[in-house]
């Protein structure tokens, strides 16, 4: 019988190939992860944009100025916290540009994503606090399902783990998508590791949950339930990130996300308490509206 040590390793697989060649256009699952997620979260905003008064439509055509904004933010964001790779000695500027291979910080994506929707919504008259109420479960389930995409490019995992959740990560090759090979032929397998994208992922959809019965359950003011995003988000945020252990740039001993997160949450936290005293403006739902309306 056998003992300890003869038992079978365990661990979550990883994709040895994370994009599929059709001749010039390469479909990267990535991408897919990131297109996957704003599609869910433009159709939950739409729905419960309407509660709040929307009409048909707005949330799409607001979506058309957010998401660029957002992808922009999230790429500078992404290219300015990791400057080496691309204006370091060994670095390529063009590599900037290729946000199809990874590489987008979600403090810039929401920071200019929200810049573009209360554009979007100035131009359609849609009140920009409704509107950040109605996205704010969407787009953490947007961020669970990007997520995914850190899988399909064996990237943004923790500490070595031989834990049987720990995920399998290989030596990646990013302008390919796919594994690197050694001289046989077989993917290099670099080790198991902490699945930090896997925890981040689960966190998201359930800070979502959470948000959407609060939403049912108390009368918030208008962009409330949006602060309470930003104030709940980056304090999982702190724990994945003392978990990662890929490049970063570090300040007084601590990676920059980690003062970032910091930062976002007490800027939730003011958000929620300033919203909280501000005089609710004539037409914004109420509480009880929503609940008419949903029921």
């Amino acid at each position: 019988m056998g003992g300890y040590h003869d038992r079978v390793p365990t661990y979550l697989p990883s994709p040895t190939v994370g994009a599929l060649h059709l001749g010039p256009l390469a479909i990267r699952g990535y991408a897919v992860c990131i297109l996957l997620g704003i599609v869910v979260a433009v159709w939950l905003t739409q729905r419960r944009l309407e509660v709040r008064g929307g009409k048909p439509g707005q949330t799409l055509d607001i979506a058309t100025w957010s998401v660029p904004f957002g992808i922009l933010g999230g790429r500078l964001y992404h290219v300015i916290t990791s400057p080496d790779a691309y204006f370091g000695e060994n670095g390529r500027l063009i590599d900037a540009v290729k946000i199809w291979e990874g590489g987008l910080g979600i403090w810039g994506a929401v920071a200019l994503g929200a810049l573009g929707a209360w554009i979007g919504c100035r131009k359609y008259d849609v009140r920009f606090l409704d509107f950040a109420d109605a996205a704010a479960p969407g787009v953490l389930i947007a961020q669970a399902l990007g997520r995914w995409g850190n899988w399909f490019n064996n990237e943004i995992y923790g500490r070595p783990s031989d834990a049987p959740w720990a995920v399998q990560i290989h030596q990646w090759d990013l302008s390919a998508g796919r594994a690197v090979t050694d001289a046989s032929g077989d993917p290099i397998v670099l080790g198991t590791f902490q699945p930090t994208f896997l925890y981040e992922s689960i966190f998201c959809l359930m800070l979502a949950i959470l948000l959407l019965l609060l939403d049912r359950q108390r009368a918030f003011k208008p962009g409330q339930l949006f602060a309470l995003y930003i104030a709940g988000y980056p304090v999982f945020r702190i724990v994945i990130e003392t978990m990662r252990t890929d490049e970063a740039k570090i300040i007084f001993g601590q990676r920059l996300n980690v003062w970032t997160s910091l930062a976002v949450f007490l800027l939730g936290v003011g958000l929620y308490a300033w919203l909280g005293r501000r005089p609710e403006r004539p037409g914004s739902v109420s509480q009880n509206e929503k609940m008419l309306t949903t029921s």
